[in-house]
């Protein structure tokens, strides 16, 4: 286990998670049915699910692309996407 890459991957996503969607979701979906451990679980799971996809998806990738031209086309996907959200098309 690489240590200073699992620290730096849980702080990245720690700060990336904060105040996001699915912690606006989770909170609502709990004051709504009242049954916190099974939104936990859910979410939990879910989330789990989520990451070990992306994983493995850029593990696949990554032996296809180069890393420099991956960085480029993520740069370029999250401009575009935030021009997107930011004139209400997305």
């Amino acid at each position: 286990m690489d240590w200073k890459v699992f620290w730096v991957t849980f702080g990245t996503i720690f700060l990336a998670e904060m105040g996001d969607k699915t912690q606006l979701a989770a909170l609502t979906m709990t004051a709504e049915t009242r049954t916190p451990l099974a939104v936990f679980t859910g979410a939990c799971t879910a989330l789990i699910l989520a990451t070990f996809l992306g994983v493995l998806a850029g593990s696949f990738i990554a032996h296809y692309i180069p890393e420099a031209l991956l960085k480029k086309v993520a740069g370029v996907a999250f401009v575009i996407i935030g021009i997107l959200i930011f004139w209400g098309k997305w």
